[in-house]
């Protein structure tokens, strides 16, 4: 490709710096820590350029030897969300779980163990967490990512998850401003509109992230999400009267405004990535994230130039670029801060994994977020290896179809030989055939959103009234079966903590 600038000036400088891209493999490419060495002051990091926390340690060791203070960020929520631990499932429970047990300190010491793993492997800021107001319960992309239904509740959570990221020198990363909860639709397929009043907004949505301002908050991502009440014209990422009104001088953010993925559809469908970023730019934010999809040194030049090229051209006021990369250089500088008082502290973080010492509080947690209803029969905990029935929706971008979920696994642990299988239709005859004589455990994902999961667990209850139903997303139906269990998400933990309940071996 042809670009418009070189060398190392300080508005190609300033253009770099303001980039979070990602890339594609396990150790740095060589363009990326060329770029790093230009001005290139952000690196995020996803499911797939991480195996193991020795890996990871290495990587970012690698991407600091070119640069100390660059920032490395990740997005990391725990729960359904995990990138430390995609292949395997999360150690922690997520928002939605911490939310229903509603213990501000199990949250907050969630959070810093969470955090204590990133700041040992070298990452030091968490595109989390997520301070949606779930107050739609058919939202696609949110869902279990959120802490509840309830503003208040969300905003304390919030509020301590910021403090347990950030106690151990991660920077948290509020998101998605001004709020993604009472959406339908995907914003990685297409742009979400919230029709409601003003005062709804400042009611519901705006509540967590005021706290979270308060309390301190290092960055903040904003959503592709159209407000007409606010901007009835641009989405929140591109909106001056969102970003810099609202969050700026209403809310008195002073930190670092990350655009969500660049990439996505809500806005890259529209004004492309490159026309999204000079006006995401222009209304306030202070740094693009791009990588989730796009991951390559053509992605990061692009932009780049796009961004110089907005300077020149007098769409972009160079003071705008200036104080955009100036409050990157500010968090960068805190967090290598930190680095540098807490290696001591952390050491030994960075091998802890699965269910090692370190993730205790995972469990812990995940145990306490389980609410188990029985049936009108007593229930007799299962003895024998059971058959596991997986109703499997179709995952959202952001939770991924890499990272594990269910009971299965850690029933064979409990109940060696159990079996299993994945189901995607209303029709239960092929099931039950398969399962024969052992009991079922029906294991399903938002049931209330799916028609023909209701149905099929429907008919597989009627047929088999021992079957015991466990709900890994919202807990939105009525409980079904001899015993129901909702784990409010679907992390490894949730699993093991509710294999436990089928088995009767709980803690």
């Amino acid at each position: 490709m042809t670009t418009l600038v070189h060398g190392t000036d300080t508005l190609t400088r300033d253009a770099l710096t303001v980039l979070q891209p990602g890339f594609v493999g396990t150790t740095a490419p060589d363009w990326l820590l060329r770029r790093i060495g230009e001005g290139l002051s952000s690196v995020g990091l996803f499911g797939r350029n991480i195996v193991s926390p020795e890996q990871l340690t290495a990587l970012t060791a690698q991407l600091r030897a070119e640069r100390d203070d660059v920032l490395v960020a990740i997005d990391e929520e725990g729960g359904d969300v995990t990138r430390l631990e995609v292949k395997q499932g999360s150690s922690f429970p997520g928002n939605y779980a911490l939310g229903s047990v509603d213990d501000v300190e199990l949250t907050r010491a969630v959070a810093r163990e969470l955090g204590r793993r990133l700041a040992a492997c070298g990452v030091d800021l968490n595109w989390a967490p997520s301070a949606d107001v779930n107050s739609n319960a058919e939202n696609p992309v949110i869902g279990v990512r959120s802490f509840g239904p309830d503003p208040d509740l969300v905003a304390r959570h919030t509020v301590a998850y910021v403090d347990g990221l950030q106690g151990v020198g991660v920077a948290a990363c509020t998101k998605h401003f001004p709020g993604h909860g009472d959406t339908n639709v995907d914003s990685h397929d297409a742009l979400p509109r919230i029709d409601v009043d003003l005062a709804t907004l400042h009611a519901r949505e705006l509540v967590p992230f005021r706290a979270a301002v308060a309390a301190g908050t290092k960055a903040v991502m904003s959503a592709h999400i159209l407000l007409s009440a606010l901007d009835p014209h641009r989405p929140a990422t591109l909106s001056p009267q969102i970003l810099t009104g609202l969050l700026r001088q209403e809310l008195g953010f002073e930190g670092l405004i990350v655009t969500d993925g660049m990439e996505m559809q809500a806005v890259a469908a529209t004004y492309g990535i490159e026309r999204g970023s000079v006006l995401a730019i222009a209304a306030g934010a202070d740094a693009i994230c791009v990588g989730g999809g796009l991951c390559d040194e053509d992605t990061v030049l692009q932009l780049r130039d796009a961004l110089v090229t907005a300077v020149r051209t007098g769409e972009l006021p160079e003071e705008r670029l200036a104080d955009a990369a100036a409050r990157v250089r500010a968090l960068a500088a805190w967090t290598q801060a930190h680095r540098a008082r807490g290696a001591e502290s952390v050491s030994g973080a960075a091998v802890q994994e699965g269910t090692a010492p370190g993730a205790d509080i995972g469990l812990v947690a995940a145990r306490r977020a389980l609410k188990v209803t029985r049936g009108e029969r007593p229930y007799t905990p299962m003895s024998s290896a059971p058959y596991v029935a997986s109703f499997t929706p179709v995952a959202n971008f952001a939770v991924g179809d890499e990272t594990p979920w269910g009971i299965a696994a850690e029933l064979e642990r409990l109940l060696p030989g159990t079996e299993t299988g994945s189901y995607a239709d209303s029709s239960v005859d092929a099931l039950l055939a398969a399962a024969g004589e052992r009991r079922i455990v029906a294991v399903v994902r938002d049931v209330h959103r799916h028609a023909w999961m209701t149905e099929a667990l429907d008919a597989l209850v009627a047929a088999r009234p021992d079957t015991v139903v466990v709900e890994m997303g919202l807990n939105e139906a009525e409980p079904r079966g001899a015993l129901h269990i909702a784990t409010h998400g679907a992390a490894r933990v949730c699993g093991r903590a509710a294999a436990e309940a089928v088995a009767g071996t709980g803690a």
